[in-house]
């Protein structure tokens, strides 16, 4: 479905609705990119996200941290220990953060189901 497809299906759907149920059509639209990965922050389960998202800058600075060493370290196995801490706590600060992706998607779609809900109770009544 091309972007003007979308815009055109967006506008119908908009006129066959009424007072009521734009509103509703306007808090279930469509968030950016960013505004759906804040509102993460929010709801009964924000309290989640929050402390994934504490951890994962506390493994990210410790990463760095040990990043740090590993480029003082003058003799090698020294290096070794340093780099392998600095890969695994980076490695780990990025797996909590694409964790939280899976909701994101859920809530994009919980979103589309509820617009199509409101198209069905539309159609219904008419």
């Amino acid at each position: 479905m091309t972007n003007s497809e979308k815009t055109r299906l967006d506008d119908l759907i908009k006129a066959a609705l009424t007072g009521q149920d734009k509103d509703i059509l306007k808090e279930t639209e469509e968030l950016g990119y960013l505004a759906l990965g804040l509102s993460q922050f929010d709801g009964k389960l924000g309290w989640v996200t929050w402390v994934i998202m504490v951890v994962q800058a506390v493994l990210f600075i410790v990463g760095v941290c040990c990043a740090v060493q590993l480029f003082a370290a003058v003799d090698v196995l020294a290096a070794v220990k340093w780099g392998i801490s600095s890969a695994v706590l980076m490695i780990m600060a990025v797996q909590l953060k694409l964790s939280l992706a899976p909701q994101m998607q859920a809530d994009r779609v919980i979103r589309e189901v509820k617009r199509l809900e409101l198209l069905l109770v539309n159609t219904s009544d008419t």
